[in-house]
């Protein structure tokens, strides 16, 4: 006799058009534990940041534990538990950056717009973050402001960037 085994997959969270992406994306890669980082980078591009929700049916559809995509989305610095602000500001404080001033420019950025390493502003314009490293040594102290590198930054420098965002 011959049994067939039928996998479930999870239901959606909701019925909100962007998991048919996050779908997309995991049935391109025949759900296969594989494929976690880019099902979490399509979430991530998709709402915004990792809720527990979002990590739970990757988990669920992935047949992964929990714990395991919980872990990657804590790992890398590109993932966000929370919604970002408009504007994000990772500053690298990797050895190289760490010498040449990086936790003074992220103290600068901290005193100035008062906001916490990790967090975001209240008015959600400006999110602080660091990262152990963004492999430029060679521009130390370097910062990634909205996706641009920034190499060799005083905190003057960094501040008046920062600042022309709007």
């Amino acid at each position: 006799m011959l049994v067939s085994l039928q996998l479930v997959r999870p239901e959606t969270p909701s019925e909100d058009k962007r998991w048919k992406l996050v779908n997309g994306t995991m049935r391109r890669n025949g759900y296969a534990s594989h494929a976690l980082i880019e099902t979490l980078h399509t979430v991530q591009s998709a709402f915004g940041c990792l809720d527990e929700v979002s990590l739970r049916y990757v988990a669920a559809s992935l047949d992964l534990p929990l714990s395991k995509v919980f872990g990657v989305a804590t790992f890398y610095h590109l993932f966000m538990l929370e919604p970002k602000g408009r504007h994000a500001c990772v500053v690298c404080t990797g050895t190289a950056c760490y010498i040449k001033g990086a936790a003074g420019l992220m103290k600068a950025v901290e005193q100035r717009f008062g906001v916490a390493p990790g967090a975001t502003t209240a008015d959600n314009r400006l999110s602080l973050l660091s990262a152990r490293c963004v492999g430029a040594c060679g521009l130390a102290p370097a910062v990634v402001l909205d996706g641009n590198m920034l190499g060799k930054q005083s905190a003057d420098e960094l501040l008046g960037k920062i600042e022309e965002l709007a």
